[in-house]
């Protein structure tokens, strides 16, 4: 997406903002969004374009007609995209263990809490919301990198060698759950939290959209950018 804004634009703003129409026309019940933790202060396309998906979901709430959902995820174990496939595959073939920063965190969840997520935010959610999974403590990239080389019988640094490459365009060393802005309400789930959004005014977030979709097929990657910053301000580019 770094590489190619305008397609995180078309599929992550755009595109979200066709399906909820859509779900609007044919009275759909609820449609859960999937966001990221990245929309929080994001600094990567991924992590704005999610958080412009999200504004778009609260503005659409307002029409009180198809409920609206979002669900903040982290990384999901072992799912397409994941370093655990990574890993395993570099292991598998004896090859050097790749890890972008020794001090990299992340927040993972389990494929069965993913879907948790989805299942339990669209049955609980009234329109509006941005749900939180409480993912625990975050994990060193480095240290599971060295537990799955120990758990397939190798010594880390002796029989296969981890490497740091750098951290890639739009990358945190750490991600975040909420901004300090939103603060968190709780559910009957004690895993699961709402996070408090400030109000997305309708007709304003329209206007911003046109012009960004009038930018978009300009094809000038900075004023793409701008458009974006535009709309979610706490995007800060790296």
């Amino acid at each position: 997406m770094e590489m190619q804004p305008d397609q995180a634009v078309k599929n992550n703003i755009f595109g979200t903002e066709i399906l909820v129409k859509a779900s609007l026309q044919s009275d759909v019940e609820k449609l859960v969004f999937i966001s990221t933790d990245k929309a929080v202060n994001p600094i990567s396309l991924m992590g704005a374009t999610k958080r412009i998906g999200e504004m778009i979901c609260q503005a659409y709430n307002q029409k009180n007609q198809t409920k609206f959902i979002s669900v903040r995820f982290g990384n999901v174990l072992d799912s397409r995209g994941s370093v655990i496939p990574i890993f395993r595959e570099q292991i598998r073939r004896g090859e050097e263990v790749t890890v972008t920063d020794p001090e990299m965190k992340r927040y993972f969840m389990l494929n069965s809490e993913a879907c948790l997520l989805v299942m339990q935010a669209g049955a609980m959610g009234q329109g509006g919301e941005v749900f939180v999974l409480d993912m625990g403590k975050p994990i060193k990239i480095l240290n599971l990198a060295k537990e799955m080389i120990k758990q397939s019988g190798y010594k880390p640094d002796k029989d296969i060698p981890i490497v740091f490459t750098g951290i890639r365009p739009g990358e945190k060393l750490f991600e975040e759950i909420l901004t300090a802005e939103e603060g968190t309400v709780v559910t009957q789930n004690q895993k699961i939290f709402i996070a408090k959004m400030s109000d997305v005014n309708f007709n304003a977030i329209k206007e911003d959209l046109n012009k960004l979709r009038n930018i978009l097929y300009k094809g000038n990657s900075k004023e793409i950018i701008a458009g974006l910053k535009n709309i979610t301000p706490y995007y800060k580019t790296q």
